[in-house]
């Protein structure tokens, strides 16, 4: 990953006319101008630094499509029933719900569960979940005490009030506002905020988990100054940074948390916003590099911690929380607007595509605490010390954990939200290539609405409908990836002959009519990459999908109820039968490594293309709309190991006998059993 901020803005000298009334151009920019202000949508006011990108409000895109369907999945899933059946948002006896924080549930998992199923609501336009989402919110906004606090009243050590709790559920507030305008929100946090400022520095931030996520509180006090513009919010950001962990050390982290690290790595980038100092920016950038170094030399987008990283734990068997997935897509986004660098986007869909879907069954109704790239068995055994937790957190469990249980709800609803943002030049930049429509002001102050039909990942086409009541110019942003080489757009079936850059945008500059129609090609190619640092396995790519072994999964229906982990408890009248726990064990052999043609590894695979899924869900082995067929080898000796997990990888090549067979690889995220770091086999 490159700092775009350190390249120049320049653009190709291929520019065409494409209407022939109006004379406009397109052309491939690294990223759009904040040399303007975008006139319709909250930017970041002085002195913070202008983003290349702005968040639309939180209805402005509706998904449809394969999105939509794990969306409909979520709701009628764990996300949508959980305020039915974990204790944690019960609401007897919760601390949430009182004046004064007292309650014997209360802690993160209401906020991190609301963050996710509000916005949901909000997107859907649910109404149950639009009366259940306004009854906690409407607590957190009646509850708050004289002082300014709000939440939980907890306390880690003397006189040093744990502040993590109210990070999520601020995020909460905001999307709140954001859907009603409701101005009770900006007064909670002015109180909150300048009660904040008055916490003297050595009782700020101090516990473990509050001191690494201080950039989550930073983000809500711009949040807050980009609409009142109050200067004092400036100070409070800057105590809370002196507060927060050190996150800039050089070749180091201040903890190896897995979800610490997704989440908190972008604190540095988050105060450069206001310091202008490239060092806080390359701070960010740094620590990503360090993590993919040392424990992300494998395929999906993040890295093997299981809980915590640990030296000489690097194989493609180290795993990552639910949680971790939902943090990293969350930094990538927040990044994308900071800086305009095209490859947090790139990262945000390998996540999405390749690790996320893979953490839950198929009906969004269990989900498992720790998902790896290799990872043959998921089942309720511990597995420590091969991996660094204690307890059933490889089976598919609606409670094998208190925070991904509730965390997870955020993953695609963040995703859908943060697939079109808004330009300083008031134009739109599509990000994240989704089924759906945006509804937008762009050009004049002109509403537009913006159809998109594809099935992206799984088909190299995207198709624009521009609606609108009369023309209006504005800028249209489409973002190239950098696996793509060759991206070809047209307009009204018109081939626009411009040179596209992966890792940039093509810049569609156009007086818009109702009806136009964008076509948009991002040709996908197959790519076989070698992971040299992890015992030179490879992992196979078309186009932003990563593919796996077709593994055949047994799954053994388990007691919900027996495998809870610690306090991870169910509401008295929640029925185990509705929320079943599984085990899933290979029934076919998955100790292949692949034969491939030395001179050009992608001529060893071939790609076959099946009907779309009548479900709309892809992300299945059963399901999935591509397939790679490839030739490989088993490799006796690569077996599960005394831990009860994948072999770590043998070093390739491997000099294995036998007979060659026909494998079927299939796209990583729909495997719930996989090996995506394949050994290489003579």
């Amino acid at each position: 990953m490159h700092r775009f901020s350190q390249v120049c803005l320049a653009v190709t000298a291929s520019i065409i006319t494409f209407t022939q009334s109006h004379a406009q151009t397109a052309r491939s920019v690294v990223k759009p101008s904040a040399k303007t202000l975008n006139a319709y949508y909250v930017s970041n006011k002085a002195p913070l630094v202008q983003q290349s990108f702005i968040k639309l409000p939180v209805t402005a895109v509706k998904p449809s499509g394969w999105l939509k369907k794990q969306l409909d999945l979520q709701r009628d899933g764990l996300t949508g029933h959980l305020g039915e059946i974990s204790i944690w948002l019960s609401k007897t006896d919760n601390a949430w719900l009182t004046k004064d924080g007292k309650g014997k549930y209360g802690w993160e998992e209401l906020p991190y569960w609301l963050k996710g199923y509000g916005d949901m609501a909000y997107v859907l336009g649910d109404k149950h979940m639009l009366a259940e989402t306004k009854f906690w919110i409407e607590a957190v906004l009646n509850n708050q005490r004289v002082d300014g606090d709000f939440g939980p009243d907890v306390y880690k050590g003397e006189g040093k009030r744990d502040l993590w709790t109210n990070m999520p559920m601020l995020w909460c507030l905001q999307s709140y506002y954001d859907y009603t305008n409701d101005p009770r929100v900006l007064t909670l946090m002015t109180k909150y905020f300048k009660w904040e400022l008055t916490i003297p520095d050595d009782k700020f931030l101090e516990d473990f988990w509050e001191k690494s996520r201080g950039g989550d509180n930073l983000t809500s006090v711009y949040w807050l100054y980009n609409r009142t513009g109050d200067k004092w919010l400036l100070d409070l950001a800057t105590k809370i940074d002196k507060n927060t962990a050190d996150w800039r050390q050089q070749n180091n982290l201040p903890n190896w948390h897995n979800v610490n690290v997704a989440e908190c790595f972008r604190e540095p980038a988050t105060y450069y916003l206001q310091s202008h100092s490239t060092a806080d920016l390359d701070a960010t950038y740094n620590d990503f590099k360090l993590m993919r170094k040392l424990y992300g030399q494998v395929p999906g987008g993040m890295y093997g911690a299981d809980e915590n990283a640990r030296q000489g734990y690097d194989d493609p068997r180290q795993a990552v929380e639910t949680c971790g997935m939902v943090e990293q897509m969350t930094s990538d986004q927040f990044l994308l607007q900071y800086t305009g660098d095209a490859s947090w986007a790139d990262n945000c869909e390998d996540v999405a595509f390749n690790t996320f879907p893979a953490a839950f069954t198929s009906d969004y109704k269990a989900l498992r605490y720790l998902t790896a790239p290799n990872m043959v068995v998921s089942d309720s055994k511990n597995h420590a010390p091969g991996i660094s937790n204690e307890g059933p957190f490889l089976m598919m469990n609606p409670f094998s954990s208190r925070c991904c249980q509730h965390n997870h709800a955020a993953g695609w609803v963040y995703y859908a939200e943060n697939s079109w943002m808004a330009t300083p030049d008031n134009g739109l930049a599509v990000q994240l290539y989704i089924p759906g429509e945006v509804t937008a002001k762009v050009g004049n102050g002109a509403k537009v609405r913006i159809t998109e039909n594809t099935q992206y990942p799984f088909n190299d086409r995207i198709g624009f409908t521009v609606n609108t009541a009369k023309q209006v110019a504005f800028p249209l942003y489409l973002r190239v990836p950098a696996w793509c080489k060759g991206a070809a757009v047209s307009v009204n079936g018109k081939a626009i002959a411009v040179k596209a850059t992966p890792g940039g945008y093509i810049m569609l500059n156009n007086k818009w009519k109702n009806g136009d129609k964008v076509a948009l090609k991002l040709p996908m190619q197959l790519n076989v990459r070698e992971w040299a640092a992890n015992k030179n396995s490879v992992s196979v790519n078309y186009g932003p999908l990563t593919f796996s072994l077709k593994i055949k999964e047994d799954y053994v229906k388990k007691d919900s109820k027996a495998h809870v982990q610690g306090d991870s408890g169910w509401q008295q009248s929640a029925d185990p039968e509705k929320w079943p726990s599984y085990d899933i064990l290979p029934a076919s052999a998955w100790n292949y490594g692949l034969l491939l043609n030395k001179q050009k590894p992608e001529l060893s695979f071939t790609v076959v293309k099946k009907s779309w899924p009548k479900d709309n869900n892809p992300f299945t082995t059963a399901n999935a709309p591509i397939e790679l067929i490839a030739r490989g080898k088993q490799i006796p000796d690569w077996s599960i190991d005394k831990y009860g997990l994948c072999g770590i990888l043998p070093v390739s090549p491997v000099k294995t006998a036998g007979n060659s067979s026909t494998l079927t690889l299939v796209p990583m995220g729909g495997a719930r059993l996989r090996i995506s770091a394949f050994p290489v086999v003579e």
